[in-house]
């Protein structure tokens, strides 16, 4: 994959996530008018983080870190019949594990929600968490089955399909919530009820795409063949690692449950950094992680290098001034986009806080995503293990020790300082890797100007909020003044970041004229 191509699958991934997060906002919106941060919103946010939560562990955080460098290799290598063998096992695997689990599920439901959410105890919200929970969690296995689906996809190159399917979620579920308020149901059962719906939604899509691209499932009792034990071998370490992520947003989750409406608020704030986080750094490891993998199998030392490097110069130019953003002006994002019905002023005010600090933190979130496929193209997903465990234990002692000196918002901080020592721990872990994982000329004569353009927005963002302020608070006229500051900090990045030589504004075009063939 030639950079510029590189860049479009980037662009591409991008583009549908933007779309997918742009719809969700929309969601978390709707949601907010109609429940508040109250009980039945509380209950909603765990029970659907619930199977998330074991989606990434097993899927996206284990199965595929695993699995996309030995399809990428077979596909490089042996060929495509026996890339879709390994493929058909690994699902029929995956498969039989997830049904399991969501039977075992059913029965320890209650035992789950404590572990979530044991502040919830002897409240409204636990008793409707424990019976969300059980209607969501079906969605695990259709998406985790996506997610592998996915994965085919994009070792073939082909980012659309597996990119464009949350979208399906976001808008069936907006879609269930207009049915709701017509047919006079309940908002929360109806968003409950709607979680599993999605996920077969999802899976028939990219599995769609993937028998265009070639892909042919082939139906297979599961096996513990050599080659599954291979990949479990390689996967196990990569769970426990997606484990210790996991533990992270739990321990968070668990001190927020003591704090009255917490949850919902941390939530919220999650939603809101996980717009860029999404865009970038998660396109960005979907498309760097199989292109490694096949540069690596063709020792093409100079390409890797070349490759690890633009992907971080992309990455950072759009991450570091939408940091910066979430810092200067998260209250105006904040009131204008979830402030209505049931959301009060106190609720943006709460979220806000969160939403900076998870601001400090956003680079270090994105970096983990271009770093982390120079340990699983090697297919090394022990060292990030242990690098995790690290992390977790910084992100437990600040999280717990900070809640009786800060209350909730220790949570948040916690998760901030976490996510910055696991990128100084993958960095010094990198530099074994020799010159593949060392970022090239151009990218160090980049990245102070990059940094410099995002600063000086952050200032002329600072002035236009001064400016703007009376109108941010004015009824149907405060979207207009959000849309203008935003605006105004777009085109004053791109344009001092251009003139200052931190990127060409030309080299985006082109990027995004190729992004269909990517």
């Amino acid at each position: 994959m030639k950079p510029i191509r590189l860049v479009a699958g980037f662009l591409t991934v991008g583009m549908w996530t933007m779309a997918s997060r742009v719809l969700g906002f929309v969601r978390d919106a709707m949601i907010l008018n109609y429940l508040g941060t109250g009980p039945a919103y509380e209950a909603y946010v765990v029970a659907f983080r619930l199977p998330n939560m074991f989606r990434r562990f097993f899927a996206e955080g284990a199965f595929n870190m695993a699995f996309i460098p030995q399809y990428s290799k077979r596909l490089a290598g042996e060929g495509e019949q026996d890339a879709d063998v390994f493929a058909s096992q690994a699902f029929a695997g995956l498969a039989s594990i997830l049904i399991l689990l969501t039977l075992l599920a059913q029965l320890t439901m209650p035992w789950l929600i404590f572990a979530l959410a044991s502040g919830f105890a002897g409240q409204d919200q636990f008793g409707l968490a424990v019976a969300f929970g059980r209607i969501a969690f079906p969605y695990i296995l259709f998406i985790s089955l996506a997610a592998l689906l996915s994965g085919v996809l994009n070792a073939h190159g082909r980012f659309a399909a597996a990119a464009a399917a949350p979208v399906l979620l976001n808008m069936l579920m907006i879609g269930a919530m207009t049915l709701a308020v017509v047919a006079g149901w309940d908002i929360s059962w109806a968003l409950a009820w709607t979680i599993p719906v999605a996920g077969v939604a999802q899976m028939v899509l990219v599995w769609i795409a993937a028998k265009r691209a070639g892909f042919i499932l082939i139906p297979m009792r599961p096996r513990w063949s050599p080659d599954m034990r291979r990949l479990v071998r390689v996967a196990v370490p990569a769970a426990l690692a997606g484990g210790v992520v996991q533990v992270n947003l739990l321990v968070g989750q668990q001190v927020a449950s003591y704090f009255d409406r917490a949850v919902g608020w941390l939530y919220t704030a999650d939603r809101l950094y996980q717009l860029p986080l999404g865009v970038v750094g998660i396109a960005i490891g979907i498309v760097l992680l199989p292109d490694l993998s096949r540069r690596l199998k063709e020792n093409d030392e100079a390409g890797s290098r070349d490759a690890l490097s633009r992907a971080a110069e992309i990455s950072l130019a759009l991450t570091i001034p939408a940091a910066v953003a979430l810092i200067v002006i998260p209250l105006p994002l904040v009131s204008v986009l979830f402030e209505r019905g049931k959301a009060t002023a106190n609720d943006s005010a709460a979220i806000a806080q969160a939403v900076a600090i998870y601001g400090l933190g956003l680079p270090a979130f994105v970096m983990q995503k271009f770093l982390q496929p120079l340990y699983f193209a090697r297919e090394d997903t022990r060292t990030p293990f242990y690098f995790a465990v690290v992390a977790m234990v910084i992100n437990a002692g600040v999280a717990v020790g900070l809640a009786f000196a800060i209350g909730w918002l220790a949570s948040a901080i916690a998760t901030t300082v976490a996510g910055w020592a696991m990128v100084v721990l993958l960095s010094i872990g990198a530099r074994r890797f020799g010159d593949v994982a060392r970022f090239d000329t151009r990218f160090h004569a980049r990245i102070l100007r990059i940094i410099t353009a995002s600063l000086a927005m952050g200032a002329v963002l600072w002035a236009g909020m001064t400016v703007l302020d009376p109108y941010l608070g004015m009824g149907g006229v405060r979207y207009a003044a959000l849309a203008a500051l935003v605006a105004l900090g777009m085109v004053s990045y791109f344009a001092i970041g251009h003139l200052i030589g931190a990127f060409r504004l030309g080299e985006f075009k082109r990027a995004m004229r190729r992004g269909g063939s990517a």
